[in-house]
């Protein structure tokens, strides 16, 4: 489901680091109900640019709206309101190695909420449910592996039931099976949960099967080159860069059209 006014709308962001510039002129959308790839070569500023939109930093120039708002002319209290309708999945699960699967995930909802004890306990065994996590709230990150440490973040990030959820490479470092396990998760969540989701990823299994919409990203020219379903964009592109990138596999992507 898309609604006329995007979620997130990013305006002519510049992306710099003191003179540097590491992309310019970024504008898209993002609809609600989408999943949306960032997608370019390692090096062209995905991750970065995810910093950006979580509110890890600030514009060098342009803005970046959450429904109409404006995050970075937004008060501080505002701005907290609205990245408490998020969640994240980091690249290496980052989950406390101090705390249990189910201290992790309980965490967001003692910090934001003022649920019981006990209310966060049963949300806490739902949401482990809910990634296929049940029986291990009382292991530590190191006694599982790195499938369910991604599982287990999953979970933690949808722990205050946020409307937009942000990953970052969530399938690095599994195996092809555990990340087509995961993109079936993702996708079974978007449709149960009805969040957003914001994906920077290289893998295009993932793409392929998780994306509806993209934006990519290019270090030679540090702009975006186009922006579009990633099957039309793999077919029709005329940008042969884009082409190449969405083909870099010899046998057909997975959920491409033949």
């Amino acid at each position: 489901m898309t609604s006329a006014l995007p979620l997130i709308d990013v305006q002519d962001l510049t992306m710099a680091y003191g003179d540097f510039i590491l992309q310019q002129e970024l504008t898209f959308s993002i609809a609600k109900g989408s999943i949306f790839a960032i997608m370019g070569e390692s090096g062209c500023g995905k991750s970065t640019l995810l910093k950006y939109m979580i509110g890890l930093k600030r514009p060098t120039v342009g803005a970046i709206h959450y429904s109409g708002t404006n995050f970075w002319k937004s008060s501080s209290q505002d701005q907290i309101h609205l990245l408490q309708k998020t969640g994240i999945l980091y690249q290496s699960g980052a989950l406390w190695s101090s705390m249990t699967i189910a201290e992790n995930v309980a965490l967001p909802l003692q910090q934001f909420t003022d649920l019981s004890t006990k209310i966060i306990s049963e949300l806490v065994d739902l949401k482990l449910a809910l990634v296929g996590l049940e029986g291990f709230a009382d292991y530590f990150p190191a006694e599982i592996s790195g499938g369910m440490r991604k599982r287990a973040g999953l979970a933690r990030a949808m722990a205050l039931d946020p409307d937009i959820l942000f990953f970052d490479e969530p399938s690095a470092g599994l195996d092809p099976i555990s990340s087509k396990s995961l993109d079936d998760l993702i996708l079974e969540l978007r449709d149960s949960l009805g969040a957003t989701i914001i994906m920077v990823t290289h893998e295009l299994p993932s793409i392929f099967a998780l994306a509806d919409d993209s934006v990519f990203l290019d270090p030679e020219t540090r702009t975006m080159l186009t922006t579009g379903n990633p099957k039309t964009l793999a077919k029709e592109s005329d940008i042969s860069k884009v082409r190449q990138f969405l083909s870099r596999n010899t046998q057909s992507p997975k959920g491409l059209p033949q």
